[in-house]
């Protein structure tokens, strides 16, 4: 079972090693958009919602990596407080009862909107922007995969004695 978390793990890793560099994009299309746009008077409503893309891909590419490190925001007011075991119970109910939940009912949701969007190759956003939102829709079932994954390598984690 330690293998199967640990394949989930990579996977994860490895998605956020890629969409790490869209930070380092995100930043120099910007400063591209404000020197065009403030020193030679030039715009693109294209180039403008890359920015929006990259911005949604890397945070919901990267969500299934940021449970992985731990690195989602946590309120334990008394969570800290409490013994190991009382802790790894309370994970093992949010996992199971909140997270992974909460990401099926995303999931089947917002289907029938996402395969609507590829079915019709859904357009721009904006008049002369990119036509390419069914790419966009499809970072949330994307999210909901990772997320859940993740989560099931953390219940793996927590459940199984060997992988401690």
């Amino acid at each position: 079972m330690t293998a199967i978390a640990n394949g989930i793990d990579a996977i994860n890793r490895a998605i956020a090693w890629g969409v790490r560099w869209f930070v380092v994009a995100m930043v120099l299309i910007q400063f591209g958009l404000v020197l065009a746009r403030y020193v030679f008077g030039i715009n693109s409503i294209a180039v403008q919602e890359s920015v929006l893309y990259l911005h949604a891909g890397l945070f919901m590419l990267a969500a299934g990596h940021t449970l992985l490190v731990d690195g989602h925001v946590r309120v334990d007011v008394f969570y800290a407080k409490l013994s190991e075991a009382a802790q790894k119970r309370i994970d093992i109910f949010g996992h199971l009862f909140l997270l992974m939940p909460a990401m099926a009912v995303l999931l089947y949701w917002s289907w029938p909107s996402v395969r609507n969007s590829w079915a019709i190759l859904e357009g721009p956003i904006s008049v002369g922007g990119i036509e390419a939102v069914f790419l966009l829709k499809s970072l949330i079932p994307a999210f909901c995969i990772l997320l859940m994954l993740q989560s099931l390598a953390c219940l793996i984690r927590l459940i199984t004695p060997e992988a401690e």
